[in-house]
């Protein structure tokens, strides 16, 4: 694969969780435990060098694909996906396991992300974006995305590509996106 390495510094894949995971024990990157179509398709990039990649979990809200996690299953809901927008960049993800516990597990949705823009000279803002997923998550994606340009993890002017479509068009539409920086398409 002949690829500019400069490419991943500056674009950002954010993938929806997938109900399909690899059952092994304990907890893995995200990256491998994740097994539907779109996560397949991905680890055909297995160093990352053509985007930095996170990803939005009913479970865990948006982390970073190299996040160990459990095998969980847990699935976006409309009511759910109401709860994470209104709880914005202040809430974190996984919620506490009862509501009389204190608010201090999980993680901030823009701490991950922030995590992904850091380089060695500094953060750099990504200047092109890729949600990929169903209409929900891609909802939700979107919900965030002022909140990751205030944090200057997103350019104000990236471009946002949304990706969300039967999964063989999902996965012919994000394998143009990750290889040309002109590829895909808005499709939500």
């Amino acid at each position: 694969m002949d690829v500019n390495l400069s490419l991943r510094r500056d674009r950002l894949l954010i993938l929806a969780g997938s109900a399909s995971k690899r059952p092994d024990p304990g907890t893995i990157p995200a990256r491998d435990r994740y097994d539907g179509p779109l996560w397949r398709t991905l680890r055909a990039d297995p160093n990352g060098v053509l985007a930095k990649v996170g990803f939005l979990s009913a479970r865990f809200g948006f982390r970073a694909a190299d996040t160990l996690i459990k095998d969980c299953d847990a699935r976006l809901t409309r009511e759910l996906a109401d709860r994470m927008i209104v709880g914005g960049m202040i809430t974190r993800w996984p919620r506490p396991p009862s509501p009389n516990r204190p608010d201090n597990s999980g993680m901030h949705p823009g701490a991950e992300i922030a995590s992904l823009c850091l380089t060695r000279e500094g953060r750099v803002p990504f200047r092109d974006v890729a949600l990929v997923g169903g209409c929900l998550y891609v909802e939700v994606m979107r919900a965030f995305l002022s909140g990751f340009q205030r944090m200057g993890c997103v350019a104000p002017d990236a471009r946002i590509v949304e990706i969300s479509a039967p999964i063989g068009i999902m996965r012919q539409r994000m394998v143009a996106w990750l290889n040309d920086p002109q590829g895909g398409r808005r499709s939500c």
